[in-house]
């Protein structure tokens, strides 16, 4: 199998069938044997009955639909469990992502540079109140990650196999797939692609989305960069608050000297809370590094070859 089309779908039963066909036309195009995997994300529309109906038009479609609503990431997950390609091609239902760029993201990953090429929705097709906040957490989540790319949540991307092997993907973590991909050793580049204006349904976004977006970042940034070493952020967050508070008590005992009264001065403490939280957080780190130390033996390496 050269090509597995992955597509989470929720309530998307008016585009699927324009969808799949597109697809169909484009990958027979290349001449390569493919499959496409779509999950029923627990639609309450028509999804998995018109999902059903295309079965019959397309025997290389799979389907796979669940009983509620389990989000995008459980999807995936799901659906790169099924997939055999050796490219996996990961796409939107809502015919906002163009299947005509499949040719262009394969090409990207067979020149050897990469193992995972991001779409960039560079002109988007969206309302401001939606692409605003994304081009904020775009912002924030590269610099903070070190990957320079400018849409981590686009929807078209392309995969080599041995990257969706080793991706774990649960919560709403698929925002942060270059980055999980990124940090196992593999290859991680950009290529602009089309966006188009939704026709059908409605949009999936929410203000809640945005909030959980940037906690799922501080999540992401703990299982990859402090995993191992929590005590690198917890003893840094730990020692710059206690010694802010010492900094407050060493002046405030200067006061003292000079004969002034400190004891009902709220800066007193102050300085005071800030040497116990910072002694707080410093052991919070060591716990986390013997907690590190115990299950160290069972860590999974990402390896890319053994020669023996």
């Amino acid at each position: 199998m050269d090509i597995s089309v992955v597509i989470p779908a929720y309530n998307e039963a008016e585009s699927l069938p324009e969808l799949l066909e597109k697809i169909h036309r484009t990958i027979t195009g290349l001449k390569r044997t493919y499959e496409i995997v779509v999950v029923d994300d627990g639609s309450h529309d028509a999804t998995l009955e018109v999902l059903r109906n295309q079965k019959k038009k397309y025997p290389s479609l799979k389907v796979i639909s669940f009983r509620r609503n389990y989000g995008k990431s459980a999807a995936l997950s799901e659906a790169f469990k099924t997939a055999r390609g050796d490219y996996i091609i990961t796409m939107d239902a809502d015919l906002q992502d163009d299947p005509e760029e499949i040719p262009s993201l394969l090409e990207n990953l067979n020149n050897g540079k990469y193992d995972l090429i991001s779409g960039w929705k560079k002109k988007r097709h969206d309302p401001i109140s939606k692409t605003i906040p994304s081009k904020l957490f775009n912002f924030v989540t590269s610099r903070l990650t070190g990957i320079r790319i400018h849409d981590f949540n686009c929807g078209l991307k392309a995969y080599r196999k041995e990257v969706i092997k080793d991706l774990q993907i649960y919560g709403e973590l698929h925002r942060f797939l270059p980055v999980l991909a990124h940090w196992n050793g593999f290859r991680v580049g950009e290529t602009v692609v089309k966006h188009h204006p939704r026709r059908f349904g409605k949009t999936k976004f929410g203000i809640s989305r945005f909030f959980n977006g940037f906690f799922d970042l501080l999540t992401v940034l703990f299982i990859t960069r402090y995993q191992t070493s929590p005590l690198h952020i917890f003893g840094m967050l730990g020692l710059l608050t206690a010694l802010i508070g010492l900094f407050i008590e060493l002046y405030l005992t200067v006061l003292w000297f000079s004969g002034q009264v400190i004891r009902n001065r709220p800066l007193f403490f102050l300085g005071i809370l800030a040497i116990i939280v910072g002694v707080q957080f410093i052991v919070f780190g060591l716990l986390g590094e013997m907690i590190a130390a115990r299950f160290a033996s069972q860590t999974e390496y990402s390896i890319k070859e053994k020669v023996e």
